[in-house]
């Protein structure tokens, strides 16, 4: 009896588990909540100067640093017996007190007003050329080929650590000796040639800034050195060269030792009169309240009147 051969049955395949029948360990732990960002430290300060406590302290403080303007001001108002009876400060207490009769004496007074004069004639001319100047020089360092450019450039911030006392003997003997001694234009010599090496330092930095692709286009169109010099270089550079003229101004204007030392004793500039009048102080202030406050009030008219483009030039140059 032959064996009966025995067909393999055919195993069916399971039926897929469904989804929800296995338990998924993802769906069973809950994910970690994102852990709380860290407040950087620049946040925290930003915020602390945020906080209206120390806006009220900044305040305070401002108010308080520009007390003696504010005394000044109101000094130049008061007519010196009151101010000899008391103080400034009675004005708030009396306004009546306040007068313009100092200021009328101070235009009698010719030392003064030619003290104002002689200043300007002084400040504007060191400023402008320091301009004229370090803006040539500092376009020439920037973008010029010439030999020893690197050396004379070395030289120029050598200078800047040259204190302005260790020139004052060598140079009077100089001016002395040609005969700028006691004049205007040695004071203006002076003040320009110990303001152009910051000048071409400066300018030179800004306008290297220039990107190069513009200036040869210029020279492509046919621009020579001075029309690129004046039609793109300086419009680019406008706010550098007005920060500069404020600085140079400000130092000329507020200067006393260079003005002491070489202008002319006869028409000196508003720093050494007003100087001057302090030797008599007690019977001047009439005169020297009112005409301290205008010598300090001009830098300030010329500040706020280029404040636009000092920030500017301030901001242009912590970009760059």
């Amino acid at each position: 009896m032959e064996p009966t051969a025995v067909e393999p049955t055919a195993v069916e395949p399971a039926a897929p588990e469904p989804a929800y029948a296995r338990p998924s360990h993802s769906a069973s732990v809950p994910a970690p909540a994102p852990a709380p960002a860290k407040s950087s430290y620049a946040a925290l300060v930003s915020a602390k100067l945020a906080s209206g406590a120390l806006r009220v302290f900044l305040v305070v403080a401002a108010l308080f640093w520009l007390l003696p303007t504010l005394g000044l001001l109101l000094s130049s108002f008061v007519s010196p017996t009151d101010l000899n009876g008391g103080g400034w400060w009675q004005v708030f207490t009396a306004p009546s007190r306040l007068t313009a009769d100092n200021y009328e004496r101070l235009l009698a007074n010719d030392t003064i007003t030619g003290s104002l004069l002689n200043t300007f004639a002084i400040a504007v001319p060191a400023t402008l050329l320091v301009l004229v100047l370090g803006s040539l020089a500092g376009y020439a360092f920037a973008w010029l080929e010439f030999p020893g450019r690197d050396w004379l450039f070395l030289l120029v911030v050598g200078l800047l650590v040259v204190p302005v006392q260790v020139a004052l003997i060598p140079v009077s003997e100089l001016f002395g000796s040609i005969g700028l001694f006691e004049t205007t234009a040695g004071v203006v010599l002076f003040h320009t040639a110990f303001g152009l090496p910051f000048a071409v330092f400066l300018l030179r930095n800004f306008f290297a800034e220039i990107p190069r692709e513009l200036l040869e286009a210029a020279r492509l169109d046919g621009a020579g050195e001075l029309r690129l010099f004046a039609t793109v270089v300086l419009p680019l550079g406008g706010p550098a060269i007005a920060s500069l003229g404020i600085f140079q101004f400000l130092w000329v204007w507020n200067d006393m030792l260079v003005a002491l030392v070489f202008a002319d004793s006869a028409n000196p500039p508003v720093t050494v009169a007003l100087q001057q009048q302090v030797r008599q102080f007690g019977n001047n202030i009439d005169v020297l309240a009112p005409g301290a406050f205008l010598s300090m009030a001009v830098p300030l008219v010329v500040f706020f009147a280029f404040q636009r483009q000092f920030v500017s030039g301030v901001m242009a140059g912590a970009i760059k």
